[in-house]
């Protein structure tokens, strides 16, 4: 192994209180849902007071909506990121351990779940409240890349979903059995890939930026689905490529597939994030597509 970075001493929890035979703690991962929320939710609520942004100078809905659709979003994260990550990544370990699925406090939220749960609570907020779908799809996908942004730091910092193994300087010695077996020599240390920040960079950092700059400068709120079709298209793109060097769950990892392929033909084939991120993809590119027909 040539040059790698240690892993921080850092622990996945803030703080921790204990009273009695009960014991409360905050975690990074929790605190990053909480501040990605709040920033998205602010970040959304400038777009509505700045009228100019939007078509016609009507934004889809009032500050005070916003903060009822806020609800809407927060179940659609929390039941639709768990159940997509029981559903697409380990349905059948909870099928055999059904107590388990509302156990969210042991981790495990699929992004693509929770992304479609979002979806279902705000087609369901607009339908009933009469209002337009899509300029509300733009406004929820400019407030979403700060909520990525922090919670791939806090997965970052809790050394989860970490990268395969690499032997570029700035690999990661990450702690723990799991991330050291990538069957290096003995007594060598193993260097993985931090895919957490790659993430972190691409879908939170950047294109965040780019949405904003989209949104706030090129006039593309008044252009429906300009935004939500970018947000779409750059995360699943970014998502796409980081898979070739994020490790893939276990229990697609086996002898004869050490890549971790959910799917291959003669060799080659995709991860499950790959796989999910495809449609997210060709989704992007249909209402970009169809935005600039409308424009």
């Amino acid at each position: 192994m040539k040059a790698a970075l240690q892993f921080p001493s850092l622990s996945p929890e803030l703080f921790s209180i204990s009273i009695g035979s009960f014991e409360f703690a905050l975690r990074w991962y929790a605190l990053a849902y909480i501040a990605g929320i709040l920033l998205g939710w602010q970040l959304a609520a400038a777009a509505l007071r700045r009228v100019r942004l939007w078509r016609d100078e009507s934004p889809p809905m009032s500050t005070e909506q916003l903060e009822q659709l806020l609800t809407w979003v927060i179940l659609g994260i929390i039941l639709g990121g768990r159940l997509g990550f029981v559903l697409f990544y380990q349905p059948a370990y909870y099928l055999s351990n059904p107590g388990e699925i509302l156990m969210i406090w042991h981790g495990g939220m699929s992004f693509h779940g929770g992304l479609l749960g979002v979806i279902v609570a705000a087609l369901g907020f607009c339908l009933k409240h009469g209002i337009r779908l899509m300029p509300t799809a733009d406004l929820m996908a400019l407030a979403v890349p700060p909520g990525l942004l922090l919670g791939r730091i806090a997965n970052f910092v809790n050394a989860e979903l970490w990268g395969r193994p690499t032997d570029l300087p700035w690999g990661v010695i990450f702690p723990g059995e799991a991330a050291q077996a990538c069957g290096q020599a003995a007594g060598e240390l193993c260097a993985r890939h931090p895919s957490q920040l790659y993430e972190a960079g691409l879908e939170g950092l950047i294109l965040g930026a780019v949405l904003i700059w989209l949104a706030f400068a090129r006039g593309a709120l008044k252009r429906p689905g300009i935004v939500v079709g970018t947000f779409f298209a750059g995360y699943g793109l970014a998502r796409f490529i980081v898979e070739f060097a994020r490790q893939p769950d276990a229990q697609f990892v086996s002898p004869g597939n050490p890549l971790g392929l959910a799917f291959q033909v003669g060799g080659f084939g995709l991860t499950m994030g790959q796989i999910l991120s495809l449609p997210m993809i060709l989704i992007g590119v249909a209402l970009l597509v169809a935005a600039r027909r409308r424009a």
